[in-house]
């Protein structure tokens, strides 16, 4: 039966076995939790007030260089607060795997599309592990 499915069919397939795997099941959970955390939402909210404070500050022909470094101590702080929230620690350890996941699928299919062989296409990491020498993370 399998092999008279057209294309779609397929990849609706292999989108619900995608929504059992592990890593995709984790991710969501975790998402769910730091979307609900009352905490962790306050801190992002704060980060993004001061964030956008401190670009009112920069698009202002006056700015005052005591107050952009008082509001730039102000979002380290809170991003490091952001960052040792066990809800966000959570997140960004299961998006690690989801990511994974995400890459090994999409270059699957990318290289099918390209021509390469489905049976050996697989992703491969293009990071050196450097950020020296990188463009940024996509």
């Amino acid at each position: 039966m399998m092999e008279n499915m057209d294309v779609i069919a397929l990849t609706r397939e292999l989108g619900k076995k995608i929504q059992q795997e592990e890593a995709y099941i984790r991710f969501h959970m975790a998402k769910q939790t730091a979307d609900n955390d009352p905490e962790l939402q306050k801190l992002l909210e704060d980060f993004g007030s001061k964030r956008e404070e401190l670009s009112d500050m920069s698009a202002a022909d006056k700015s005052d260089p005591v107050k952009t470094a008082e509001v730039s101590r102000a979002m380290r702080r809170i991003y490091g607060e952001i960052m040792s929230n066990q809800s966000m620690i959570n997140y960004n350890d299961t998006k690690k795997d989801y990511d994974a996941l995400m890459n090994r699928v999409n270059a699957i299919i990318e290289k099918s599309f390209n021509g390469e062989d489905p049976e050996t296409a697989d992703y491969t990491p293009e990071c050196t592990g450097s950020c020296a020498t990188c463009g940024g993370c996509s």
